[in-house]
């Protein structure tokens, strides 16, 4: 299976390899792919191939956890 060309930074994205946990595209680190988590925290390394484009729900969902996140702590 070809590697795919890496998402625009910021585009959220999949990570299979980790429970299908959703996480914002941050750049390249090595042959892997540095994803955040999208309430904040440390990054982590994903291989792109277990790396697949947010669906329309899954970048809702991500878009309102990080609201609630930053409303907690009085950002917005």
């Amino acid at each position: 299976m070809p590697i795919p060309p890496p998402p625009v930074p910021g585009t959220l994205v999949v990570d299979t390899g980790r429970d299908d946990q959703v996480g914002e595209f941050r750049g390249l680190a090595g042959p892997y792919w540095a994803l955040r988590p999208v309430r904040g925290g440390p990054e982590w390394e994903a291989e792109p191939r277990d790396v697949r484009p947010a669906d329309p729900m899954e970048r809702l969902r991500a878009e309102i956890a990080r609201r609630n996140a930053r409303s907690a702590e009085g950002l917005l």
